[in-house]
């Protein structure tokens, strides 16, 4: 059962993967222009109407209603950006504006939203944004260069989530050159700081701008909790029934409704965001019709429950749409700053006690491919033999690398074809007597007595389903894998703290990796509390391939660093790889809604719809 990203602030670093994935610039010296590509020319040129996917004569008007993408059953908060609480689904995409937008259609490319051109300086150590001036918040202020700073500044502070110092670590700071033209400057050269930067949420330096009655100060940002945001998106908060629903209304009066990078977006006047406890609850209230469009993770809804009267009048359609986004790395996580678990062997056995190939079998109707490293449906994964580029950049780190490392590219071990569960366990019974686990006293124990005894934490009870059969696998090898399930405020806590032995997390794929992986696997982030190194990787190797997979100003070396890294984290087996889709499995109102005859091949499912669909 496919699972999307638990946390609150795991979306937050979602988008921050998409600054560095889906807009990236080129590191090309240019003049002043319309957006840049990564390593090649724009898909479309300056002057274009709108992007190829939309429908420009979408007509405006109607509610599309959906349900929350996020795993909370209610939210606290206005401000995404702060670390406690829980905003809603979709909040920090309909209400803030950037500098640059994305295509859906392209990889590796930005076009100007806020910013009407972009310059990277010849040194590569800054950038230029020129704003456009008729670019305006919600409460009819113009945006202006010194909210684009304040954003920034604002983001770097000490109230928000660690991930924005780390992907923003390359910055030294920001000049107001003038009104409308912003200024960032660079540490050193880097091809992805441009987008970076260019991707950034922008929001008026009026929002939270009150004083504290007691100290008469302004409040502090994690103090801006209930203030309604003040972005410049096409939308704006509605009607809300606090902690549950959330509607998003239409601003009819957006500034950038004719941009290019806009039209044909944005067309229903109302976006309602519904919240239930639990799946099941969300399955029958939109066989119910309390909604019209739901995205299905669990292969088991998706075969044996997605039926009823709706689906047999035509009402509700069930669809599924092919795309060609990274598979990214959905994984069991197995934080290393705990014993046993920071030993490499422990890890590896654990991995091999997982069968995959029967779980897909008889629990996900085949409907799964196996996760295959960090970057699978991409240039950047490692294939066969290191290349003479990627074996330079190992060899410096031979001695403190598994030997793994140099050979063949990971493959996670399976149990058909000439394998078997019960070949894979014996492996993993040898590794673990090399690591000093030997069966005594009724239990697998170590030097000092101690059984090996590890904790599942979930913050969803139904996940005991997928993780049994693992745990009835590492049983037999005298290994006990408890399931913990809790609820998702405690849950939110003790990953904040790292206070797990092993959880499960979605992460997202990019085809453009670049600092937001210092945040993932970073030494420094590994002592972060709230950061997104969960496994708790400590490696100068690793530190030094995402310091030259964001660096990287030629394609080959850049690939060089990702396969590289990609190499390092399989074999290490900080993750067990699960499993993942190659389509976006959808359940819509054909009836109240309509959309473009095809899906971009780089969006998600429900932000396609969000962005592009339309009400009939």
């Amino acid at each position: 059962m496919r699972k999307p990203v638990a946390l609150q602030r795991l979306l937050e670093r979602l988008f921050l993967g998409l600054l560095a994935g889906a807009l990236l610039l080129s590191a090309r010296v240019a003049s002043a222009a319309h957006g840049y590509a990564l390593w090649g020319d724009l898909k479309y040129p300056e002057g274009f109407a709108h992007f190829e996917y939309v429908n420009p004569q979408a007509p405006k008007g109607g509610e599309l209603r959906l349900v929350s993408n996020l795993r909370v059953s209610t939210f606290d908060k206005y401000n995404p950006f702060t670390l406690r609480g829980s905003a809603p689904a979709y909040l920090s995409d309909l209400m803030f504006d950037s500098l640059l937008a994305g295509a859906l259609d392209e990889t590796g490319s930005g076009y100007g939203l806020l910013a009407e051109d972009v310059q990277v300086a010849p040194d590569r150590l800054s950038a230029t944004f020129r704003l456009r001036p008729q670019a305006r918040f919600h409460h009819g202020k113009p945006v202006l260069a010194a909210d684009v700073k304040h954003s920034f500044d604002t983001l770097m502070g000490p109230h928000t989530a660690p991930s924005w110092k780390t992907i923003l670590a390359d910055v030294s700071g920001v000049d107001v050159v003038d009104e409308r033209t912003v200024r960032f400057r660079f540490r050193k050269p880097n091809r992805e700081l441009p987008l970076t930067v260019g991707g950034l949420p922008v929001f008026s330096r009026d929002w939270g701008d009150e004083t504290d009655p007691k100290t008469g100060q302004r409040k502090t940002f994690d103090q801006v909790v209930m203030d309604l945001p003040i972005g410049s998106g096409p939308y704006r908060i509605g009607p809300v029934k606090f902690g549950k629903d959330i509607t998003y209304v239409r601003d009819s009066a957006y500034w950038g409704k004719d941009l290019p990078v806009r039209r044909g977006t944005a067309n229903f006047d109302r976006i309602t965001v519904k919240i239930y406890k639990d799946s099941t609850a969300r399955l029958e209230a939109l066989k119910a019709g309390e909604f019209d469009l739901m995205r299905f993770f669990s292969a088991g809804d998706w075969a044996r429950r997605v039926n009823g009267k709706r689906f047999d009048t035509g009402e509700l359609v069930k669809a599924e749409f092919r795309h060609r986004l990274p598979t990214g790395f959905q994984s069991y996580v197995l934080n290393t700053r705990r014993p046993p678990l920071d030993d490499i062997r422990v890890r590896e056995a654990l991995g091999l006690a997982l069968d995959y190939e029967w779980m897909n079998r008889q629990m996900f109707y085949n409907s799964y491919q196996r996760v295959q490293g960090l970057f699978g449906n991409t240039d950047c994964s490692a294939q066969a033999l290191p290349s003479s580029a990627e074996q330079l950049l190992l060899d410096p780190w031979r001695t403190q690398l598994p030997a793994a490392v140099f050979g063949p590219a990971y493959a996670a071990p399976r149990t058909d074809g000439d394998s078997s569960l019960r070949a894979n366990l014996r492996r993993a019974q040898a590794l673990l007597q090399e690591a000093g686990w030997r069966w005594r006293d009724g239990a697998l124990r170590n030097g000092r007595g101690e059984p090996l005894v590890l904790e599942y934490l979930d913050s969803n009870e139904t996940g005991a389903r997928v993780v049994t059969p693992w745990a009835r696998n590492l049983e037999k090898i005298g290994v006990q894998l408890r399931f913990r399930p809790v609820d998702f405020a405690l849950y939110q806590q003790r990953l904040r703290s790292f206070d797990f032995d092993v959880i499960s997390l979605a992460f997202g794929g990019t085809h453009n990796p670049g600092a937001e992986f210092a945040d993932l696997f970073g030494s420094a982030a590994a002592g972060i509390d709230d950061s997104g190194n969960f496994a708790g990787v400590r490696h100068p190797a690793v530190d030094d391939l995402i310091s030259r997979m964001s660096d990287a100003g030629q394609r080959d070396t850049f690939l060089a660093a990702c396969r590289a890294l990609d190499r390092i984290i399989a074999h290490s087996h900080y993750l067990i790889p699960q499993w993942s889709a190659g389509t976006h499995r959808m359940v819509y109102n054909q009836w109240r809604l309509a959309s473009p005859p095809s899906m971009p091949p780089y969006a998600t499912g429900e932000g396609w719809a969000i962005q592009t669909w339309w009400a009939r």
